[in-house]
Parts: C-alpha cells; structure tokens; sequence
C-alpha cells in the first residue's frame, strides 16, 4: 500500500502539467481561432503591426491586418505580445525512452530512434514553454554510423504514434572524432576496446560500410529486375537490416546528420559522400566550420551549430561565437540547435547571440531557429513560417522574442493550445493540495502499517530454565582414552 501510494504521488507530480494543458488540447473542440492584436513575425514577408492570423483545421487560412473573420471563432487577443513561428530544434535527444546510444558496435544503423519514444517525457513539456514545437530527435554520437532518426512535434498528452511529424524525410546519425573513436570512454576490465579508435578508422568504418551497402543494393537491384522480366523462380537477397537505411541513403530517401568539429574531418565527410553519391544533409555543432565554409556550402550541405559553446574537449577549442553569421555569409544554410532540453526552453536567445557576434539582422536570426532547421528537415513547406497554407504551430511571446525578457504566453501545435502560462499558473495551488493530499495519504498508510505490525507481533520466548541439560562428555573422556586409543 505505502509503496503504490508512493508511486502514484511521484507519477502525478511527474505528470502534473499533462493534466494542465494536455487536457486542454485534448479537449479543445474550436476548429477556427483568430489571434488578433498582435506583432506578427512571419520570417518570410516581413513584420505585421497590429495583425491577426486565422487558424482554421489547424492550418494558416489568413494573416493580416484586414481579415474578415466568421463568427463564433474563439479569439486569442494578443495585444501588445509577438506571434513567432513554432521554434525548430534541429538536434535533440528528449523524448527518448532509455539510453540515445547503442555504443556496443560501431554501426548501429539497424537502430530506431522512432521504437523508443517516450510521450511522456517532462521535456517535451518544458521545451514546450520555451516555444519549440518540433525537434530533430538523434541517436548519440557513440558510433560512426549510428541509428536512425525521427522529427517530432510537441504534442505532449498525445501517445508515441502521433508525436512523429508526418511526411517527414527519415534520418539516420553519423559521427566524426572523439566520440565514436571512444577517446573519452575505458571499456570495464576484461572487455575490449571497440574499434575504431583512431580517426582514420571512422573514415574507414563509413567507407566499408557503404561498400557493403552499394553491394547490398545492387543484389536486389538484379533480383527486381529478373521478377520484373518475368522469372519467377527467384530466391531473395537476404535482408539486412543494417544495410537497408544506407540503401535509403544512397538513393536519397534518408537523410545524414553528422556530429562533428574539426573542418578536416568535415572536408573528410564530403568526400566519401561525394565517392557513393550521397549527400550530408546538416554537419551538427560543425564547430569550426567557418574555416571552410565556401566547401560547404558547395557540397549541399546545412549547418546546425551551438551558439557560443567551446572548449569543453580539446576538439572544440577552435569554436567560435561567430561561426553561425560567418557560415550564413557564405551561403551555408545555418541553424542554432540545443542539444540538451534546457537549452531548449531559451533557443529564441541562443539566435539572438548572432546578432552581437556576426551582426545577424533580427529576421536572419530568427531565421536560425525556425525556417533554417525547417529547410534542413525538408520540412519547410509545412512549418518555419507564418505563411497561409502552412501548419499553425505557433509560439506567442510578451515581448520581442530576440529580448532576454521574453517569455512564452502559448504555443500552438496544428491550431491547438499545447502550453498556456497563464493556465499553468492558475493551476498550481489545485496540483500542489492534490500531492500534499497524496503525501499525507501516504504518510497515514505507513503509520497504519507499522501500527499493525507491532500489534500483531508475539512476545519474544525465553529458554525454559528448568529444561534437563543433557549429559556432558567429561565422565566419557575416560573410557574413550582408555578404550580405543
């Protein structure tokens, strides 16, 4: 009892927002919403003073000045606040249920992230109120070729089947440097090292990887076409199904998301990609990639990078606070990323260092956090601006979102309230009675029980006194000694 009392007060105070505002997009019934009054940021066609934007079946119908709106649409009056496009973050591990590495072999492609998401990670909720609405949700960077990827939106309250951002293109993460050659990690005793642990052993381990690859492709490749022709008496290739997402990789239906620093290992990169005709979709940190940013950006290849990170190990030493401006002025499509859910909640200030450290325009640095990273997960034409058509994520700010003094008001997932401050606020005293209730439902069962026990427990027995102690084997010594030996 004490322990599923227990349990039950941790699961709800976990969980308390979910009844907040989960419920409430749950249960939101309005199919049409107007939020009026507002400075209106659309990143694509400048700023609106005094607009509205009009939500109808969870997309953008209408933004303006002038909308005629029908009646009985619920009203979100935004006066004086800042309507923004949901925050992307173009790398992120929230949402995952267990460990983000499978660090036990050095290709780990036959890993999903998709089969471990957790919908009812705090995260989700947190960053929610930081006003991101979608997320790039990687493996770690334990392997060269890690496992696959998935873009999510926030929808806290929903199940693991509707988090993942429909129609979006499938990822799979590689790394470059210290962490898949295992620089920082000793394996336990008697266990050996994995290999690679030079960096020319992850070149070779990605190489030998897609050799295996190309060859896999092509033995189906000949098995379709002799079915196609007619011959029916076909055995099929074997599945692999750590080969099956470099297959996709090859043929341009997965995306590549490298972690990576060092400009000679990015250039590395480039070139296998360019020997099996594939293309890196975003370099991630990409630390010193304003040394070779023209190469890059000549390669296809995005940028998602950290704000002013560096010096935390010696491969990020050469980090600079102007690497994302410089690699935007180059033509390299750049993004600001959190890699770590508090991050998240303030990625609106991590774009705005790019105004002080590279002289970033206000819309460019936006940018960094909406339409780029949208562009990198090929999912531009749906979210990263305020556009008509597009998907009505939304995050609503009280003051400029580039300011320090920003905080999110509401954010919209598909026309939908996900988080409301104002509701998580208004909320609290009724959660905190609801767990001081279920503490001391707790603290009363304990009592009970231990009250029980010494109730129920027997007087201790003591050794009868007058029990006859046998004989002892002192008046034996002498016929033992003198009888058998």
């Amino acid at each position: 009892m004490k322990r599923a009392l227990l349990l039950a007060t941790v699961a709800f105070a976990a969980l308390a927002p979910f009844s907040v505002c989960a419920q409430d997009s749950n249960t939101q019934k309005d199919n049409t919403i107007l939020i009026k009054n507002a400075t209106i940021l659309t990143i694509t066609h400048g700023n609106i003073e005094h607009g509205s934007i009009l939500i109808r079946d969870g997309k953008i119908a209408g933004v303006g000045t002038d909308l005629k709106v029908p009646e009985g649409v619920t009203v979100i009056d935004a006066n004086g606040q800042y309507v923004m496009p949901g925050i992307i973050d173009c790398h992120s591990h929230i949402a995952i249920d267990g460990g983000v590495n499978e660090g036990s072999v050095s290709v780990s492609s036959m890993a999903n992230i998709a089969d471990v998401l957790d919908p009812e990670d705090m995260s989700i909720y947190d960053d929610l109120a930081g006003g991101v609405t979608a997320a790039n949700i990687l493996h770690g960077s334990a392997n060269a070729i890690g496992g696959q990827t998935v873009v999510i939106k926030l929808r806290w309250g929903k199940p693991a089947s509707q988090l993942p951002f429909e129609g979006a293109l499938p990822g799979i993460k590689f790394a470059l440097g210290e962490n898949p050659k295992r620089s920082n990690f000793s394996p336990p005793p008697g266990v050996e090292p994995r290999y690679p642990a030079t960096r020319l052993g992850v070149e070779e381990t990605i190489r030998e990887a897609f050799i295996e690859a190309r060859q896999y492709k092509k033995e189906w490749d000949d098995y379709n076409q002799k079915k196609a022709a007619g011959n029916q008496n076909l055995i099929p290739p074997r599945r692999d199904e750590k080969l099956e997402p470099l297959v996709e990789v090859l043929e341009g239906k997965r995306y590549v998301h490298s972690h990576c620093y060092r400009a000679d290992e990015i250039l590395m990169l480039i070139r296998v990609a360019n020997e099996f005709g594939f293309k890196i979709r975003t370099f991630q940190h990409v630390l010193e990639g304003y040394k070779i940013a023209d190469e890059i950006a000549a390669s296809g290849a995005g940028g998602s990078t950290f704000s002013d990170w560096w010096g935390y190990k010696m491969e990020a030493y050469d980090a600079i606070p102007y690497n994302a401006a410089l690699m935007t002025d180059r033509g390299v499509i750049v993004s600001v990323n959190s890699d770590d859910a508090e991050e998240a909640r303030h990625l609106n200030q991590e774009a705005a260092k790019s105004m002080k450290y590279g002289g970033l325009s206000a819309n460019d640095a936006l940018k960094l956090v909406t339409l780029n990273p949208a562009i990198q997960l090929g999912i531009d034409n749906r979210v990263g601006s305020i556009d008509v058509g597009k998907d009505a994520d939304l995050a609503i700010f009280n003051h400029d979102p580039l300011s320090v003094y920003a905080v999110v008001q509401k954010t919209l997932i598909d026309g939908r309230v996900y988080f409301d401050r104002q509701r998580d606020i208004d909320a609290r005293p009724a959660l905190e009675k609801e767990k001081q209730d279920l503490l001391a439902k707790e603290k009363k069962a304990a009592e009970e029980k231990k009250a029980e026990g010494k109730s129920e427990s027997k007087p201790e027995k003591k050794p009868d006194a007058k029990k006859k102690q046998p004989p002892t084997s002192q008046g034996n010594v002498g016929n033992i000694a003198g009888g058998g030996l």
